[in-house]
């Protein structure tokens, strides 16, 4: 994939962003607005004033005829795009069968051919490996966590400060934001959180280096103030954190935390819901950890894995997964046929058109402008991140790091005004995430780098 693709195509994937209405939302849009605001809860929030009437590769096209760079990707869904035509084709081919098949009535081949596929590709530890499905990141998470706890007989499970791992009862309760689960409670016992590296927001005058030697010791202490490591399940990370900043585990401190599960009978499971299919710039950001012979015992996964329709994937060595009885994981729609057969043309879309190394590439290039810019703008506190999932930062002071949450949400509006859409992230709604689709050209970046740009230029501070 290299993005020189000539925009003299008329495919709207191969467009670039433009607003053609006087403003937005446009008429067609704002009726359509009216209508939401009616018709659903006002707890489901939208700032984006965008109503899509289709949509392909990096470009929506809205019901007003305005075109949009989509840097969001459904929240990291769409690694391989909008309508990807050979998902389009695989969904089309398998309509013309059957539509679903419950893998506790029937047997589906297709859910069959992506279990084998994923036990195929998915880094974790041990030879042989098994996969189930379920509907969700939020759902995946949770049957994680049942696997590991019949597998080891504990009840108990460690994760992390800036954690978002879903808004299920349980996976609420895992993550870390408590905005989120304001009078919902109560709450299933046997979670128990400690502090995730961030080496940005480390502790003053800490080296990165004794930073992650302090966020391996929080975990040690947890057994001696939180509870004890003989009643451990699993400790759950993300090994870039999503919604809490787009923050990446420092290699280190992943082959700590392994070392710790495996000297106290603890599965270490890895939340790859945001991460995985090819976003860190390889298939799995658990691929970087088998490398460095850390892989995971357990690996939930989700958003980019069927190209836009509802699916999630638990993997696990063999003899863990076999840990759990009969009946006991499952659902009607876990594995449905439609999305089983666009999960496995997405990762061969991934495979044929290269998209782990269009990832590295992406990430390099935004990446290396936003640090020319961090040069100029004094609001710019980090860039960081792994392959195409990238976190910028922005902050109100440099000595302090005050988070600037309303700048990063007026950055947003003055983005999508001109064709580009981005979203916030982090503990403090003070980062832009980048997640776009990976199929996005290369003159698709540039003209949303310079509508990033311009709108960092009207709202931030020159640097003197």
């Amino acid at each position: 994939m290299t993005g020189t693709t000539s925009l003299t195509e008329t495919e709207l994937r191969y467009q670039l962003p433009e607003i053609i209405t006087a403003a937005l939302p446009g008429e067609k849009a704002t009726a359509i607005l009216a209508r939401r605001s009616e018709a659903i809860p006002p707890s489901l929030t939208c700032v984006y004033p965008v109503a899509i009437a289709k949509a392909e590769g990096a470009i929506i096209e809205d019901v007003d005829g305005n075109r949009f760079l989509d840097w969001v990707g459904g929240v990291g869904v769409l690694n391989i795009g909008h309508r990807h035509p050979k998902v389009v084709e695989a969904v089309k081919q398998q309509e013309n069968d059957y539509f679903h098949a419950m893998i506790n009535i029937l047997t589906s081949e297709k859910y069959i051919a992506l279990a084998e596929k994923m036990n195929e590709i998915v880094p974790v530890k041990g030879f042989k490996k098994r996969t189930f499905f379920a509907n969700s990141g939020a759902e995946a998470i949770e049957n994680g966590v049942k696997v590991a706890r019949a597998y080891t007989k504990r009840p108990n499970v460690i994760v992390f400060s800036g954690a978002f791992h879903g808004r299920t009862l349980l996976t609420t309760h895992m993550t870390a934001k408590k905005a989120n689960s304001v009078g919902l409670g109560p709450f299933p016992d046997g979670i128990f959180r400690v502090d995730y590296p961030n080496l940005y927001r480390k502790p003053a005058y800490y080296t990165d280096e004794e930073a992650v030697a302090y966020y391996i010791d929080r975990i040690k202490r947890a057994f001696d103030e939180l509870t004890p490591a003989s009643q451990v399940a699993a400790i759950v990370f993300e090994p870039v954190q999503g919604e809490g900043g787009f923050i990446p585990a420092p290699i280190e401190w992943v082959k700590a935390v392994r070392q710790i599960c495996d000297e106290n009978g603890i599965m270490m499971m890895t939340d790859e819901v945001q991460t995985g299919f090819g976003r860190t710039g390889k298939l799995f950001a658990s691929s970087y950890y088998e490398e460095a012979g850390c892989a995971p015992d357990i690996l939930c996964t989700a958003k980019s894995i069927a190209g836009g329709f509802p699916l999630s994937a638990i993997v696990a060595r063999d003899e863990i997964v076999k840990g759990i009885g009969g009946g006991l994981i499952g659902g009607t729609f876990g594995g449905n046929t439609v999305s089983c057969a666009a999960a496995l043309a997405t990762i061969q879309v991934i495979e044929d058109e290269n998209l782990c190394e269009r990832s590295l590439e992406l990430g390099a290039a935004y990446t290396a402008r936003v640090e020319e810019w961090q040069q100029q703008y004094k609001e710019i506190g980090d860039v960081r991140g792994l392959g195409g999932m990238i976190g910028v930062e922005f902050i109100k002071d440099h000595l302090t790091k005050e988070p600037a949450p309303e700048l990063v949400n007026a950055l947003i509006q003055q983005c999508v005004q001109n064709g580009l859409i981005i979203e916030n992230a982090g503990t403090y709604g003070n980062v832009v995430r980048f997640l776009a689709p990976l199929v996005m050209t290369d003159e698709q970046l540039e003209a949303g780098l310079a509508i990033f740009e311009n709108a960092i230029d009207a709202l931030c501070t020159k640097l003197a």
